[in-house]
C-alpha cells in the first residue's frame, strides 16, 4: 500500500488485507444489504453482487491474531486496537429477513 494512501486504506501493523470476496449464505435472496462494521454499504460504489458472491471495491482488513495475542485478550490484560473489519449481510430466505454476521472473506 502506498505511503500516501488515504487513511482508511492503510493496513495497520497487526492487520492484513484478507481479500475482496464474501460468499452469500445458502438460499440468500434479494434484497441484500451489506454492512462493514455495522455501516451499510452502497451497491455499485462499495460492492457488486455477482451470483452468490459479494465483490468489494477494496480489500477488507482483518486483524492478525497470534497465539500470544489471543491469550492476552482472553485474560483481559491488555486491549488491542488493530483494524478488524467484519462483514454482515441482511437478506431474505424463504420469505423471512435474516442476518448473517462476521462472514469469512476470501481473495
Amino acid at each position: 500500500m502506498p505511503e500516501n494512501a488515504p487513511e482508511e486504506l492503510k493496513i495497520p501493523k497487526g492487520s492484513y488485507a484478507a481479500g475482496r470476496r464474501v460468499t452469500l449464505p445458502d438460499g440468500a435472496e434479494q434484497p441484500v444489504v451489506v454492512f462493514i462494521n455495522g455501516v451499510a454499504q452502497t451497491e455499485g460504489t462499495d460492492y457488486v453482487l455477482r451470483g452468490n458472491e459479494i465483490l468489494f471495491t477494496r480489500e477488507i482488513i482483518k486483524e492478525t491474531k497470534t497465539g500470544k495475542k489471543k491469550l492476552v485478550m482472553l485474560l483481559g490484560v491488555v486491549g488491542f486496537y488493530n483494524k478488524n473489519e467484519t462483514i454482515d449481510v441482511q437478506f431474505v430466505k424463504n420469505g423471512k429477513t435474516e442476518l448473517a454476521g462476521d462472514l469469512p472473506v476470501s481473495e
